[in-house]
């Protein structure tokens, strides 16, 4: 299932080595002049910095001292010249050396390289690229469907299973870049990907296996930090107890559903892949809330976007408890679950045991049949 993953720029990971000294980053993209402007933005210090350039020709320059942490950052493309935007972007990262990014047309579509990890994200772009063709072409089969055959039960179960391989595949390329690149920033991203679909058990060996170096830096240290809560929702494990509240302000906790299956449903307004994937829940809730089966969504939408929330649970019709603290990434409930993207969810047995994660599409209605059989 494509996914939402917390990519905020005020949340940009960093990542601690033993070197210092300054960088440079230029190119050319077009031959584009004034007003054209490229903008760099990263954090540093616990700011958001932005620094830009009027392009002349195409060309622009970007210097500056990255101490011993090597940034994330983003270059963003407006040819009037009015701000930094998103809509022409390129994620790149700030270390030592020169760093060249160069495209005839598009920042999107420019190539960068000269440093150690701005080369190896090249590479993993490159062998991820597959699996992002395969998304691009199954969303744009997606939105060249009309609303009637999108509501169909053959196209609801075409998509899933598309998006079913292209996930496995997905799964292979990260667990293969992270064991052949143990001493890469890069493969700590690739980790994250892996964990949104993956268990402990698979998820622990393979930060395990990265150099000491890796795991010493602050975004190994912060993953370091997640691996409890990585485990305290393993398959086995009782799902950690949270408290938050419904549509009407009423506090619900999550033990009070004990005695039936429950799917804790992680989800937002805001989430495409969340609401393309909501008449997969609604169908499997309508077909087993009969038996011992309950769905307790949890969303993430923001603070002061109530009225998004409430809004979308009545125009996808989901007719189960929907709890929220309104706080985004913030979520308390996200927290205690290791959340980091969405769509994601939990099955719970009677006794609060996991027993399932991230189960979409057939494989939801699959292992509700297993549960309570054929209905």
């Amino acid at each position: 299932m494509k996914k939402i993953v917390l990519i905020a720029l005020a949340s940009l990971p960093a990542l601690a080595f033993a070197q210092t000294g300054k960088y440079t980053v230029q190119g050319t993209i077009s031959a584009l002049n004034a007003p054209a402007k490229i903008y760099l933005q990263f954090r540093q210090a616990g700011k958001t910095l932005t620094d830009s350039v009027t392009l002349k020709e195409g060309k622009f320059q970007f210097t500056g001292n990255v101490g011993t942490t090597p940034i994330m950052a983003y270059l963003e493309l407006n040819k009037k010249g009015t701000g930094p935007g998103y809509k022409d972007y390129k994620g790149i990262y700030l270390e030592k050396g020169t760093i060249n990014v160069n495209s005839k047309d598009t920042l999107a579509s420019a190539t960068v390289d000269g440093t150690k990890t701005n080369r190896e994200d090249a590479s993993y772009a490159l062998a991820h690229k597959p699996v992002d063709d395969a998304y691009a072409a199954l969303e744009a089969k997606r939105k060249a469907a009309s609303d009637d055959v999108k509501k169909s039960d053959a196209f609801i179960k075409e998509n899933s299973n598309a998006e079913k391989a292209i996930d496995a595949q997905d799964v292979q390329i990260n667990k293969k870049f992270i064991q052949d690149n143990p001493d890469s920033f890069i493969s700590l991203n690739a980790l994250e990907s892996f964990a949104y679909g993956a268990d402990y058990v698979d998820i622990a060996p393979l930060f395990n296996g990265l150099s000491p170096a890796i795991k010493a830096s602050e975004s190994g240290k912060q993953f370091a930090e997640r691996l409890p809560k990585l485990k305290a929702v393993a398959l086995g494990a009782t799902a950690p107890e949270f408290a938050e509240v419904d549509t009407a302000g009423k506090m619900v906790s999550l033990s009070s559903f004990r005695g039936k299956y429950v799917l804790i449903d992680f989800w937002a307004s805001w989430c495409g892949p969340c609401r393309q994937e909501n008449p997969n829940v609604v169908r499997a809730f309508n077909h087993y809330k009969g038996q011992k089966f309950t769905i307790v969504g949890v969303s993430l939408d923001r603070p002061g976007a109530k009225d998004k929330w409430l809004k979308a649970i009545h125009n996808d019709g989901l007719a189960w408890t929907q709890l929220s603290d309104l706080k985004f990434w913030d979520s308390k409930a996200a927290g205690l679950y290791a959340v980091r993207g969405i769509p994601q969810n939990f099955l719970l047995d009677p006794d609060g045991k996991i027993i399932g994660k991230n189960l979409r599409g057939e494989d939801l209605e699959n292992k509700l049949e297993e549960i309570f059989g054929k209905i």
